[in-house]
């Protein structure tokens, strides 16, 4: 059963500029981690194109062969990197996992 991981998050940040280098910080970041991770399957990141003020600025979506492959991404020190950024520039973070 694949699981696939739904992750979205809203930037604290409300200066334009500072809103676009926390979206490329956190794009790059995402994206880095298939090199060095290999529980993911698939990566992509997509970062919200309309109505900003009532949309969540950036959106994972990832595969996992299972809950257990997901369990050693989480934990992963790359991802562990990755998340930390995100978490102190966000205002809020929404999750979904479910099977594929």
């Amino acid at each position: 059963m694949t699981i696939r991981h739904v992750v979205s998050w809203k930037l604290a940040a409300t200066g334009e500029a500072e809103r676009a280098e926390q979206i490329a910080a956190i794009t790059s970041g995402l994206e880095s981690l298939p090199a060095t991770i290999p529980e993911l399957l698939s990566l992509e990141v997509g970062v919200n194109a309309l109505t900003p003020e009532a949309n969540f600025d950036v959106v994972l979506i990832s595969d996992f062969e299972d809950a257990a492959a997901l369990a050693r991404y989480v934990e992963h020190p790359d991802h562990q990197a990755v998340a930390a950024y995100i978490r102190s520039v966000i205002s809020g973070r929404s999750a979904v996992d479910f099977e594929v």
